[in-house]
């Protein structure tokens, strides 16, 4: 079984990759209606990619640990990942006044490429350790 908080970063690394791409794929496409639509989006979607990484550094710092160690992590690593979007969705619109709706729309895509991406590399883990 390969379920060490190693193989843990490095997945949580690869759906962080996943969501930059995703991210920067609709950056792109928001690029055709305006310069300031894309940078919202990747403003918005950078922001839950940062809040992803952020996320997976609370709960894989520090190595082994307890259940009980290892929930705390967790759980902290969960409320810093949505400090870090709320910050910074605040700064996308309310500061830089950037259009909202390319930012919700950049940081919707960088959510549901994380949910996408997470059963490609849970499903590709377990065939490896299947093998």
């Amino acid at each position: 079984m390969q379920n060490s908080t190693g193989a843990g970063w490095r997945m949580a690394l690869r759906v962080v990759a996943v969501q930059a791409i995703a991210v920067l794929a609709a950056s792109v496409v928001c690029l055709i209606n305006s310069p300031s639509a894309a940078l919202a989006a990747l403003a918005g979607g950078g922001a839950l990619t940062l809040g992803s990484l952020v996320a997976a550094w609370g709960a894989f710092a520090g190595g082994v640990a307890g259940a009980g160690t290892a929930l705390g992590r967790l759980l902290l690593g969960m409320l810093a990942k949505w400090l870090v979007v709320i910050v910074g969705l605040y700064l996308t619109m309310a500061v830089w006044r950037l259009p909202a709706v390319p930012a919700l729309a950049g940081a919707a895509i960088a959510a549901a490429a994380m949910v996408v991406s997470m059963r490609f590399v849970a499903q590709r883990s377990t065939t490896r350790m299947n093998a």
